[in-house]
């Protein structure tokens, strides 16, 4: 079973503001957490269906569909997806002696990856770009 990259941004959003009566059922971290693991699902998932659109061969290897993304999305776009897809993946794990990602800091990144999602909708931005020189 497929769940959309919409679906998963929108229980991230449930998990961080929860309705009456079930806030005390997980700590806010724990959710904070929770909702980092389903922004960082939808993000992968909305690139590897971008991917598919372009090159198939581009959704075997998380690494190379990044560092290739501004040849194709642009350079805006390919900045946010690593810097959103970084901040996620750091929030997704647990480590001890840390404290767990506010639900502050992972209803910015809510945004940042709802933001992406339209950016990397199959048939957007698929012509390769040539970077410009940067100073």
């Amino acid at each position: 079973m497929t769940v959309s990259p919409e679906t998963l941004v929108t229980a991230a959003g449930h998990l961080l503001s929860p309705g009456p009566g079930t806030a005390g059922a997980l700590t806010p971290g724990l959710r904070a957490r929770a909702a980092a693991v389903l922004l960082r699902m939808a993000l992968d998932q909305a690139l590897d269906t971008y991917w598919l659109g372009v090159t198939p061969s581009m959704t075997r290897v998380g690494k190379h569909r990044m560092l290739c993304l501004e040849w194709y999305a642009g350079h805006d776009t390919a900045r946010r997806c690593r810097t959103t897809w970084s901040a996620l993946s750091a929030a997704c794990h647990y480590r001890t002696g840390e404290l767990p990602p506010s639900p502050a800091e992972i209803r910015t990144r809510l945004l940042e990856v709802t933001g992406l999602l339209p950016a990397l909708r199959p048939g957007t931005g698929t012509t390769p770009v040539m970077p410009t020189a940067r100073s």
